[in-house]
């Protein structure tokens, strides 16, 4: 196997020799192996098409592995050490690398090598795999020959020896057969063969590992890798490959109108630029005039016929009408155009045997070309013709025909000639469609008070009241009245809140219940209140309370209704109440830690958006088969996407396993601190099966202040859902992203500014309300989704905004675990940084710091400058080492590709379980443990804590004596000298050579650990 580098040109390089120009040549570097191409004398725009050769000694460790390709001017001076100049650099990670048959030229931008580089200019590159022209490896040494051995051995290495060639066959089998690579790879090699074999340096050995163990220094990882326990480990190997394939893959597709790598648009180009363009034949079925009657009563049944090639659409039929109406768009796709010829025929509809009417042909020669924004193309009339084409028959038929792209107007409700396998009753479920959740908001209801309540049963008797208010599926309710507090007029004051969808399709009802005795409960009054009655707010100002009368539950109807004044009552029950809706409140449907949206719900508090983001849903591809069709694997894929109220749904693809959509969406962002999901589901509406789920596929996830702006990111992001057999990859997503910002100033001032409306501080609801109201929220969206035309089903919804998230999950638990050690890896490395000084390891460092804390104790006003400049210094080192790729799901720290099979039942289990009685006590039993060892945790701090406490409170009166006298010493003695004395004496007794130090425990620490807690009186 090797590794292939065309180096194809370069462009706009930065001049070096000082007259303008350069000498440029390319050096590639990859495994120990350094080749070069040629030098082109005075060219900022060389062209030098030469093909480098490596060999990949390793295929399994190429996954990790860069390749990095350096522009040089070759400056011929002759001075030693100075015979060239930095150009440019590009670090490519093998696990991007193609294979022959995917390969494709790609442009890169070239990177500074340091902070003060001046580099400019892009260079072409062609990388991948050519497995036909494998490297033949040296013969080893002859070895001793071992005795001869018995038949029975032989035969048992045969067998292991077939065994482990059958592994490796199934290890690759996915790859593509060598023969087209190597004939693609012998082509460009003996095109490129006339123009020079490249330079080929070889390094010793001993230069290599110093350049390796330089590069390792030079690149540290951006954040300390957590600590993981592998209940099953693996080799390394195995880990890098699974981390390549579960990692993202760049790439560069023809997207229409981007030129280059960052926004440089064609000016010819249409607003779909950041999908590839889609070319369709539409045809546009108006309707028909004075068409012939076909049956015995003088009328006609008539229907259309759309046919380009195999593929056939049909129009709904009209019964009993010579002009019919059909308003029906079909849209041909160009990969599936099989004929030269359009035909559109009229028939009429028959129990037997349709009968032929008309019909008119276009030659797709002749058919225009309409491209966005154009106006519609204006529908024609045109005479139908018989059979043969040679006379026209009475009738006419409005027909507008037209070449076009996605971006057309009538393709979301266009018939495709894909989806010719779909029932006609079900196409609808296959259109691509722009949703919008309802407007959310939160319904306050403070219950105050009630009036001459009148209770039932015995005479006399004080009523046990509470009161019970309800809102659709939401129902809440007061603490009883305190037993010794029972009366007539009994008192709550209490908030209850509810999550409302405008426009408002249900009433609040509002019942105050009386315990007559037992589990026996009696209405005494009801109120219906319509929301469209209620008061709005948007600020933390009271709202009146209103005295509101209490009906008998038979005669309850809402207040207000029809316009009509209710009957005054002399004597009934009355209720207090305060009820508002709070539009200063953002509705979470969504967790706060991957939001989309964070604007209030009274749109008066919108602040003015600050850009402008674009995604083109590409494609996918390697999708696993969900179902089967005719004895195999299918799948009819679509796309969901939902950023802050915009839920966008691509058009299914029927029966595809690389699926190519080309569908682009733009949403207005006001936030850049929040997070676009896109999910990929499996149509399941399109069979006979009723009530049928959509099956998850995978689900991405995008910060938007994860991406730089006005540049476009097109990657393959994994596909990853968990299941309860273990991480399966389902595929790969193809997007690509653009965030335009719009305002830079107004960005950045975002960044100083709550995350949260104001409502959410000055008056905050409890997290446990918060997830209870969350719940509510999803149900209201998913079930307003539903009733859409197609629906937007309630499993795809509830997989979008997560609704499962709250539910415990041991893997979750150990991810978090790992999360919180990962950030205190750092703590814990200046830690032992420390120690080291403390113990002399390094003596030359060790002086350095003596040095550096005498000076910022002489001088202290430097301390904070000091450390502010190192943080801006760690900062602009770290600039280079930053994030070239959007975040996508990472399975190592989600813990998800070493969790335990029953770890995962158990996460996916229903609540409450429905597992049986043995499984769930041995996972009580171990939930115990997990829990003792918290406990002990938790028991140690606060034994630390109480100890502090315990110091001053004189419960051991020896141990307060001594350290009150000790403290009396300590002011006179920091009285009478200086700080700056005291702090250097400090500091050289706790950094004083090991020799002059105990092992043993200083003595503040004995003092410390001798101090009395609580745990002795804990039972």
């Amino acid at each position: 196997m090797k590794l292939v580098a065309e180096i194809l040109d370069a462009s706009d390089l930065m001049p070096k020799d000082g007259q303008g120009s350069a000498s440029p040549f390319v050096e590639v570097d990859f495994d120990g192996q350094r080749m070069r191409t040629a030098t082109r004398e005075r060219d900022l725009n060389p062209v030098w098409n030469e093909r480098l050769e490596f060999n990949v000694t390793d295929p399994d460790a190429l996954q990790s592995q860069t390749i990095v390709v350096d522009v040089y001017n070759d400056r011929r001076s002759g001075a030693p050490g100075h015979h060239k100049n930095f150009l440019g650099r590009v670090k490519i990670s093998g696990s991007s690398v193609p294979r022959a048959a995917d390969a494709a030229p790609q442009r890169f931008p070239l990177d500074k090598r340091g902070l003060f580089s001046h580099i400019r200019g892009e260079i072409a590159l062609n990388l991948y795999i050519d497995e036909g022209s494998a490297a033949v490896p040296k013969p080893p040494p002859a070895a001793p020959v071992p005795p001869a051995a018995a038949p029975e051995e032989l035969e048992q290495k045969a067998e292991k020896k077939k065994k482990k060639d059958k592994e490796k066959a199934m290890e690759f089998s996915d790859l593509p057969p060598p023969a087209a690579e190597a004939k693609a790879a012998a082509e460009v090699h003996k095109q490129t063969s006339s123009k020079g074999k490249p330079h080929v340096e070889h390094k010793k050995p001993e230069q290599a590992r110093v350049e390796q163990i330089f590069s390792m220094h030079a690149h540290p990882p951006a954040q300390p890798p957590p600590i993981v326990v592998a209940p099953h480990p693996a080799s390394l190997h195995q880990l890098q490959r699974k981390e390549a394939e579960f990692g993202l893959v760049e790439t560069s597709p023809p997207l229409g109108g981007v030129v280059g790598y960052y926004n440089r648009r064609d000016k010819t180009a249409s607003t779909y630029d950041l999908v590839e363009q889609l070319e369709f034949l539409y045809v546009s079925v108006v309707k028909a005039k004075d068409l012939p009657a076909m049956d015995v009563s003088g009328s006609c049944d008539p229907y259309v016929e759309v046919k380009l090639g195999n593929y056939k659409g049909t129009t709904k039929h009209h019964e009993k009408t010579l002009n019919p109406v059909w308003n029906q768009v079909f849209a041909f796709s160009k990969e599936r155009l099989q004929a030269s010829v359009l035909e559109i025929t009229v028939k009429d509809k028959d129990l037997v045997k349709d009968d032929f009417v008309g019909k008119v042909v276009f030659d797709l020669c002749e058919i225009p070309v309409r491209v966005p924004p154009d106006s519609p193309l204006a529908p024609q009339w045109y005479r139908l013709e018989d059979k043969k084409g040679e006379s026209k028959v009475k009738g006419e038929i409005m027909l507008a025909v037209w070449r076009g792209t996605q971006a057309d107007e009538a393709y979301p409700e266009a018939w495709h000639s894909d989806a010719v396998s779909v029932p006609p009753g079900a196409i609808h479920h296959t259109k691509s469609k722009v949703y919008f959740s309802p407007k959310l908001c939160y319904v306050r209801v403070c219950v105050i008070e009630a009036q001459d309540l009148v209770p039932g049963g015995e005479k006399g008797r004080m009523p046990d009241a509470w009161v019970k208010v309800q809102l659709g599926q939401q129902l809440r309710r007061t603490r009883p009245s305190p037993s010794q507090m029972r009366t007539v007029n009994p008192l709550w004051n209490e908030e209850l809140l509810f999550v409302a969808a405008d426009p408002f399709e249900e009433h609040l009802v509002i019942s105050v219940d009386d315990r007559i005795g037992g589990n026996k409960e009696e209405t005494i009054g009801r109120l219906i209140l319509p929301l469209s009655m209620v008061p709005r707010r948007n600020d933390n100002k009271m709202v009146d309370a209103k005295w509101y009368n209490l009906e008998k539950p038979s005669v309850a109807t809402p207040e207000g209704t029809n316009g009509e004044k209710k009957k005054e009552v002399k004597f009934a029950s009355r209720i207090h109440l305060r009820v508002c809706l709070d539009g200063g409140y953002h509705v979470l449907d969504e967790s706060t830690y991957y939001s989309s949206d964070l604007r209030p719900t009274a749109r008066q508090l919108w602040k003015q958006s600050i850009g402008v983001l674009e995604v083109g849903i590409l494609g996918a591809r390697n999708l696993l088969p969900l179902k089967t069709k005719n004895g195999r694997g299918s799948i009819d894929a679509y796309c969901v996407a939902k950023y802050g109220q915009k839920w966008v749904r691509t058009r299914t693809l029927i029966d595809s396993l690389c699926p190519s959509w080309n569908e682009q969406y733009t949403w207005e962002v006001y936030d850049p601190c929040t997070v676009i999901t896109i999910c990929v589901f499996d149509n399941s509406q399109l069979g006979d099966a009723k009530d049928a789920k959509d099956q998850r596929i995978g689900k991405v996830r995008i910060r938007l202040s994860t991406l730089e702006t006005d540049r476009v990111y097109t990657h393959y992001y994994p596909l990853l859902v968990l299941h309860p057999s273990g991480l399966k990859k389902t595929g790969e997503l193809h997007l690509a992203v653009r965030f335009t910002c719009s305002s830079f100033i107004n960005m950045m001032h975002m960044y100083s500014q709550p995350l949260l409306p104001k409502m959410h501080y000055v008056n905050p609801i409890s997290v446990m309300h918060l997830d209870l109201l969350r719940h509510h929220a999803i149900q209201i969206v998913a079930a307003r989704l539903g009733r859409a035309e197609p629906p937007l089903r309630k499993e795809a919804v509830d997989f979008m905004l997560d609704i499962d998230q709250h539910m415990f999950s041991l893997r979750r638990s150990k991810a978090n675990f790992y999360r919180i050690m990962s950030l205190f890896h750092g703590v814990f490395a200046v830690g032992k940084w420390f120690n080291d000084i403390r113990n002399w390891t390094n003596p030359v460092t060790t002086v350095l710091v003596h040095v550096l804390f005498l000076i910022l104790v002489c001088y202290p006003e430097l301390i904070l400058p000091t450390v502010f400049l190192y943080l801006f210094l760690i900062g602009l080192w770290n600039y280079r080492f930053r994030p070239r790729k959007p975040p996508h799901m990472d399975t190592k720290l989600s813990q998800a590709e070493r969790a335990h099979p029953d770890e995962l039942d158990e996460e996916f289990d229903t609540f409450p379980t429905s597992r049986p009685p043995d499984i769930v006590r041995m996972r009580y039993d171990r939930l115990r443990n997990v829990a003792g060892r918290v406990q002990t945790v938790v028991g140690d701090l606060a034994t630390q804590g109480e100890r502090l406490q315990g110091i001053l409170s004189w419960r051991d009166p020896r141990a307060t004596t001594i350290f009150v006298v000790l403290c009396l010493c300590m002011a006179v003695f920091l009285y009478v000298t200086p700080f700056q004395v005291v702090a250097v004496l400090a500091g050289l007794y706790f950094l004083r050579h090991p020799r002059f130090r105990s092992k043993l425990p200083s003595v503040p620490v004995n003092f410390f650990r001798r101090l009395p807690a609580q745990t002795d009186r804990l039972l």
